[in-house]
Order: structure tokens, then C-alpha cells, then sequence
């Protein structure tokens, strides 16, 4: 049997459809009407907002200037680290989600236990952003770089490298984490060394990522290079000297300091006990002090070449006369001043070379107290040298009105006041450049220095040759001889002083110019405090001088004088040598 069903005649398009469609069309156009006004007419604004949220201003550091000595060989440079910090609120949040070989990790890198880690991050809940280490070697910058923890992060920056350590550590001196100098020519330096910093800006992500690298707002700028006046060859060579000398001698410190003569620059300046600047950890400030500027001693014998200037400037006597040393002591005042032995008659030439603490005073007392002092004030005691470097002492030199003649005479051979090791490496070089004192220069000059008369020309070469004696045979000096080389110089023992009076320590001197003819270099070694069984200068320091000067003079292409000076008198041709009243006189046959 057959169905027949009635068909549906349902409209293909009901209103309800053309009502939906016009919704539609209406939410659409809508959107478009909006799309066109914000991209239209509310771009601006909208590129504005959204950069406000996600442009940040960073900044882009420099290097610092590199330090080389005079022939540009790298004493510090910039290396570049990476250092990790940290987000403490991402981490916070993150750190549910951390695993303990995680937390171990950062706690590795951080240098502390993972249970201090974790109180640490607590305890600076309320900071974004805390550093965890700084100065990353690579394999742990890799390690944090792998480890990819939400709110950890490595940062680009620069450490300092020192690569003479030791040798050169008390001149150029270091810097701290920040790259700020903190002794030495870092610190005296600092804004010339120092680089401006620059700006870009970028665009960050939520994470505070940096996604896009915008435009650079300012190029940062390097710092300045600084070329010191140090030769580095002689530098090495000085440092081992006196610490080899340090070491034999069981001293306490010491210092050594050598300057052209002909322009005040210092090649050496080395100070014992060393340290290593590229160590944090081995930072002490014992060791750190540069005993050649900071420390101050009474100067003993080495003084008494100026006393003797001071004499020979106000005429009162002449390198040949006659003073009575007898019987090796001299009562001034109430107390006595002792030589170490009677050396009788002795002209003042002879009062140098056996160092008489009896003719000093002798000559001290021939003299008012403004001719004595005037050589010790023109050669610079009693002020810092204005080398700039940071801590400089400039010893001690108070005298008193209506000083006493006991003052007067202990202050002639070198007690009562104090100096420096560079004061009186300055001193020592104004005598080697014939009385021109010119600044001490720390840095490398370029220019020919003008000095300034402090002795005249006479008197410092009379004195030159008097402490010329000092070294050669019969003086206290002998072991400061110089093959090859004439040497001048005075060495110099002093006791220390202590409450209530003097002890039973030395500071030791050895204070030199060579070579003779044509003074090229002047050198102070001072050693405080030797305990071995030799403990005079001319036992501790003067060996020191000997084995520098013989180096410096070659790495400086000095020609020697010694032979030179005795071929001159030798090929003085069939001439007759006459011997009259103590005077040498040459004759010649034509």
C-alpha cells in the first residue's frame, strides 16, 4: 500500500534569518567602523600607551681605559663577565615550581647553602632585583644560562685583569666590583679612566625580556689609556731585589723607588709585602699600604748629605777642611753624641764617607738655624711631593722655635724629623740633577720638564763627589759598587723610635745616584726592620742598589764611566804626576 506524505513547504529564507544576518552584518560593520578608529584616528594615542608599558631606557656601560707602563706594555685591562641577578618577586612566585637540584644550583652560584638561599630570596621579598654573583667565570655563566629559571638573569659586564699581579700592585692599584678605583693610580685616575656610559632603548616583554632593540639614544664613550712612567723590565727586576732581600733579612717591609733624574719620572716603585690584585679575597690592608708614599721614618745618615749641602751653601766650610772627630764623641748640651768609633781628624769629605755623626753636628753647630735648614726645606722635606697619588704622607718635619742645640745636632744626622722613601728618592735626584729639583711624574711625559734651582750647581757636585767616596773603598757603602759604573750614595741606620725613647729596631737605608759622570738615575731602598744578623744599611740595602742600578743602567742603554773616566787619566801622554801638600797635580812634557 502506498503512502502519500504532504510535503513541507518551509521558506528557504525566514525572517528570523535575514534578522540574524543583519545583526551580523551590523556587529561586523561595527568592528570595522572601530578597527578604522582606532588604527585612524586613535593610533597615535594607542602607540603611545602600549610604548609606555613595554620601551624602557637602558643603560649601555664602557670600558674602562686600559693602564700600560712607558713602553706600552698592559698593566690592567677590562675582560668581559657576565654576572647573574635576579627578579625576587618572579622567583618567589616561580619557586613552588622549583625543583631541589634547582635551588641547589643557584645556591652553588650564590656561594651559600640552599637553606640560606632560600631565607636569603625570602628575606628581600619586596626587591626586584638583587644580585647573586658578580663575575661569573664562564662555566658558571653557562651553567645559569642552562638552568633558564623564570626571574633569573645574566647581565654583560667588564672585570678588571691585572696581568703583573704582585710586581706592580701598590702603583697601579685595583678596583672594586664596580669598577671603581679603590688604591693606587686606579683611584688618582678614576675619571680619566673611567668611560661615559651610553643609552639605547629597547622593548621588554612580560617577563622583562628584551625583544627589540629600538635605537641607540647615546654611544657610550671609552675610557682614557694612561701611560705610567714605570719601566716594567726594571720594575720585575726591583720587586724581586727587595723581596729577595725582605725574605733574607727576616724584615718587617719595605720599599724601593727610582727616578730619571733627568725628568722626575719614577721607572720603579715596588713595596714589600705584595699582594695580588686580581685576588678580592686577599685584599688586606696591611698588605695593600704602598709604604714608598704612605710610610714616614726618620731618614738616619742619609740626611746627613744635606746637612753638609747646608754648610757648604753658607760658605762655613769647604770639602777639604780639617774637623777634629776626636775622641769619637761629642757632649752637646747634657748628653753625649757617639760615633761608632774615634776616627780623629777627618776633613768633610771624610765626615761623609765614615758617616761622623760627630762632624755632622760639629757643622751643624757652625751654622744659624736658617743656613742649616735650607737645604732640607729646598729639597723638599716637610711637604708631599704632589705625585697625586692617593695617601700620600708628607712626613714630619716641626721645629721648634728656640730649638735646643741637642735638637739641632741629632736633627743633622738624621733623627727628629721624618720623610718618606719618595721624599727622599726626590731628594737624592735633585742632587744627581746638580740642584734642579723638577715635580715627580707617576705618568709618562712627553714634554721636556722645567726644574727650579734648589742647590747650586757647586754644591751638588761637591757633594755628588764626596758621597762618591761613601762607595768605594774605606766607605760604608762598598757593597753598592756598580761594575763599570761610578756610583754616589749614603747609606743610612736608624733606630726606631718608641715610647720613652728608642728601641732596638732598625729602618735601613740606602739612598744612591749613578752613574757619576752623568747622573742618569737616582734610587732610595729602605728596609724596615731586618732581624737577621747584618742589619745596616750598608749590609741589607745597599746589595739591593747594586743588583738594580747594574740592570737598570743596561736596560737603559747608560754607557759606563768608571773605565772610561780612568782611560782619560791614563792616556794623558808622558806626563809626570806631582804630589804637593796633598794635591794632585799633572804636568804635562811640551
Amino acid at each position: 500500500m502506498t503512502i502519500n506524505r504532504k510535503t513541507n513547504n518551509i521558506p528557504l529564507c525566514s525572517i528570523r534569518f535575514y534578522l540574524l544576518c543583519g545583526v551580523l552584518s551590523c556587529a561586523f560593520v561595527g568592528l570595522m567602523a572601530r578597527a578604522v578608529y582606532l588604527q585612524v584616528d586613535e593610533s597615535e594615542r594607542l602607540v603611545k600607551q602600549a610604548d609606555s608599558r613595554s620601551l624602557r631606557t637602558k643603560g649601555t656601560k664602557s670600558f674602562r681605559g686600559n693602564i700600560y707602563d712607558r713602553n706600552g706594555i698592559e698593566l690592567a685591562s677590562s675582560i668581559p663577565v657576565k654576572s647573574v641577578w635576579m627578579d625576587v618577586t618572579q622567583v618567589l612566585k616561580a619557586s613552588p615550581l622549583l625543583n631541589e637540584n634547582q635551588w641547589n644550583q643557584l645556591a652553588v652560584i650564590a656561594q651559600k647553602t640552599p637553606e640560606k638561599f632560600k631565607q636569603w630570596i625570602h628575606a628581600r621579598n619586596k626587591r626586584q632585583h638583587v644580585w647573586v654573583a658578580r663575575h661569573l667565570d664562564p662555566q658558571m655563566a653557562n651553567l645559569v644560562a642552562k638552568l633558564d629559571l623564570k626571574g633569573v638573569y645574566l647581565q654583560n659586564e667588564s672585570r678588571r685583569y691585572y696581568p703583573s699581579a704582585e710586581i706592580s700592585a701598590h702603583l697601579v692599584g685595583f678596583t672594586n666590583i664596580d669598577d671603581e678605583g679603590q688604591e693606587g693610580l686606579e683611584m688618582s685616575y678614576n675619571d680619566w679612566l673611567t668611560g661615559q656610559s651610553g643609552k639605547k632603548q629597547v622593548r621588554l616583554d612580560l617577563g622583562r625580556h628584551v625583544i627589540e632593540q629600538r635605537k641607540t639614544i647615546k654611544e657610550a664613550e671609552a675610557g682614557e689609556d694612561l701611560y705610567l712612567s714605570i719601566d716594567s723590565r726594571i720594575q720585575a727586576i726591583a720587586y724581586k731585589a727587595l723581596k729577595t732581600a725582605v725574605l733574607k733579612h727576616k724584615a718587617k717591609a719595605g720599599a724601593l723607588v727610582m727616578i730619571d733624574v733627568e725628568t722626575g719620572e719614577i721607572l720603579s716603585l715596588v713595596s714589600q709585602p705584595s699582594y695580588n690584585p686580581n685576588r678580592f679575597d686577599l685584599r688586606r690592608p696591611e698588605l695593600t699600604r704602598n709604604r714608598a708614599f704612605t710610610d714616614s721614618f726618620e731618614p738616619g745618615s742619609t740626611a746627613k748629605p744635606f746637612t753638609i749641602a747646608s754648610a757648604l751653601e753658607a760658605n762655613v766650610v769647604s770639602p777639604r777642611t780639617k774637623i777634629d772627630t776626636s775622641p769619637g764623641r761629642i757632649k752637646v748640651g747634657n748628653k753625649w753624641i757617639p760615633d761608632g768609633k774615634n776616627h780623629g781628624i777627618l776633613d768633610v769629605t771624610g765626615i761623609l764617607q765614615k758617616s761622623s755623626n760627630v762632624g755632622v753636628t760639629k757643622l751643624a753647630l757652625k751654622m744659624d738655624d736658617k743656613q742649616f735648614l735650607k737645604s732640607f726645606y729646598s729639597v723638599g722635606f716637610g711637604v708631599d711631593t704632589a705625585s697625586g697619588f692617593p695617601g700620600e704622607s708628607s712626613g714630619q718635619f716641626n721645629i721648634r722655635r728656640n730649638w735646643s742645640d741637642m735638637e739641632k745636632a741629632i736633627f743633622s744626622y738624621g733623627y727628629g724629623f721624618t720623610v718618606t722613601p719618595v721624599q727622599l728618592a726626590k731628594a737624592y735626584a735633585i742632587l744627581g740633577a746638580g740642584g734642579i729639583k723638577r715635580p715627580l711624574s707617576l705618568v709618562k711625559l712627553d714634554d721636556e720638564v722645567i726644574g727650579e734651582r734648589a742647590i747650586s750647581e757647586k754644591v751638588a757636585k761637591q757633594v755628588m763627589a764626596m758621597m762618591e767616596t761613601v762607595v768605594d773603598e774605606g766607605g760604608t757603602g762598598q757593597k753598592a759598587q756598580v761594575k763599570g759604573y761610578r756610583i754616589a750614595g749614603k747609606t743610612g741606620t736608624a733606630r726606631k723610635a718608641k715610647a720613652g725613647g728608642y728601641g732596638d729596631e732598625y729602618s735601613v737605608f740606602f739612598a744612591g745616584v749613578a752613574p757619576v759622570s752623568n747622573p742618569k738615575i737616582a734610587m732610595v731602598i729602605f728596609v724596615d726592620e731586618p732581624a737577621s744578623e747584618n742589619y745596616y744599611g750598608g749590609q741589607v740595602a745597599a746589595p739591593v742598589f747594586a743588583k738594580v742600578a747594574s740592570d737598570a743602567l743596561r736596560i737603559l742603554n747608560v754607557r759606563p764611566d768608571k773605565k772610561l773616566a780612568t782611560n782619560n787619566f791614563n792616556n794623558q801622554v808622558n806626563r809626570k804626576t806631582l804630589v804637593t801638600n796633598g794635591e794632585i797635580k799633572v804636568a804635562s812634557n811640551e
